[in-house]
């Protein structure tokens, strides 16, 4: 099944949920533990019958999903399609989404060569240096964020940047987002590329990119 691209999952109509990277996700608010593991029980039959199965994650106040369709390695129609019986799901139980606190986190680091650290970034993080794979080391467990390396002739700055964090979030959240860093102390170091990415920088110059799906293949 082929993927889908964002103006597409947009116009799906999903207001539960936004697509982050390469998935869907959503958040709902559950009041209690319980509450949440009855829902999740309902997610887990509705998977089960289309046969495609979600990441669930369950916390005492809400659940977190994520769909993807790994076997096409992007967001297909089989997504769309689990994550609006899910939405009826939570709907029936009154449980309200909460997209605006979703987050995910990947780690950048600065490579001149990356074939040469690859294997060993994915031996500290994973255990098993086959974890790094062309431009990234991906945890099949998914207990670390994914650390992918992006290309660099040299390290000129001083001092030299070598890891920075790239902080995805819904497109309509970035403008708050970029207010809050800067109310924090820090300053918008590159906003060329918004909305697909705004970098900022903390006052002592350590980076981080605010990512959305926006303007991006």
């Amino acid at each position: 099944m082929s993927t889908l691209d964002v103006p597409t999952i947009i116009a799906a109509g999903l207001d539960d949920w936004r697509p982050l990277v390469h998935s869907l996700h959503t958040r709902y608010r559950t009041g209690d533990f319980a509450t949440g593991l009855e829902f999740v029980v309902d997610i887990g039959a509705a998977a089960e019958a289309a046969n495609h199965h979600p990441d669930v994650k369950l916390t005492y106040t809400h659940v977190d999903i994520q769909l993807l369709s790994h076997d096409s390695g992007g967001i297909t129609e089989r997504d769309l399609e689990l994550a609006r019986t899910i939405s009826d799901l939570a709907a029936e139980r009154s449980l309200e989404a909460d997209p605006s606190r979703l987050t995910t986190v990947e780690i950048a680091l600065n490579a001149v060569d990356k074939d040469a650290i690859g294997p060993f970034w994915a031996a500290v993080l994973t255990g098993d240096p086959g974890a790094y794979a062309t431009d990234e080391v991906t945890d099949p467990t998914g207990q670390v964020p994914l650390l992918w390396f992006q290309p660099t002739e040299s390290r000129t700055e001083v001092p030299p940047m070598c890891f920075h964090l790239d902080v995805w979030i819904p497109v309509g959240q970035l403008p708050a987002r970029i207010e809050a860093g800067v109310a924090a102390g820090g300053r918008i170091f590159d906003d060329s590329e918004s909305p697909s990415f705004v970098v900022l920088e903390d006052a002592e110059g350590n980076k981080a990119c605010l990512c959305t799906v926006m303007d991006r293949d």
